[in-house]
């Protein structure tokens, strides 16, 4: 009865001991990609519910990209021109990131500069929704840094 308890316990802690990595790779996989920003909202950091500001990407910004590899590549591509349809590559950064599936933090650091952490909100095979952890502010005047989430699309 010792032995086979002894078993059953290896075998659990074995089984939660590479569940982590399964789910990391999982979600790895659903962010590899192209993503184009849909929206950009400003929410009170009070109830995390109201929108305090919305805005949508227009014209050539509507064509940036943010690009993922399960490598822990990463890339920005920006466009730029007159009214959307004379768009043309303004540049591009390249870097790395880093991604915890247990707490959700995405780490974007482009071009050799400091890593900036986002809490991953929404993850499907459709839809990225990240809320920016550095750079929040009280635009409300409630005394509480509000939080900036961006919403990608495929």
């Amino acid at each position: 009865m010792k032995k086979q308890l002894l078993l059953f316990a290896f075998s659990a802690l074995a089984l939660t001991s590479c569940q982590d990595d399964d789910t990391q790779a999982y979600e790895m996989e659903l962010m590899k990609g192209d993503w184009k920003e849909v929206k950009r909202e400003v929410i009170s950091g009070k109830d995390n519910k109201t929108v305090l500001s919305s805005s949508t990407p227009e014209g050539c910004d509507a064509k940036n990209l943010l690009f993922f590899r399960t490598d822990f590549y990463v890339s920005y591509t920006a466009y730029s021109g007159t009214g959307g349809a004379d768009c043309q590559v303004n540049g591009k950064s390249e870097g790395r990131y880093t991604y915890d599936a247990e707490s959700k933090i995405l780490g974007i650091a482009f071009d050799g500069g400091e890593s900036s952490n986002y809490k991953v909100d929404i993850l499907s095979s459709t839809e990225l929704r990240i809320a920016q952890q550095f750079g929040n502010y009280d635009q409300n005047g409630d005394k509480i840094p509000d939080v900036t989430y961006v919403t990608y699309k495929r």
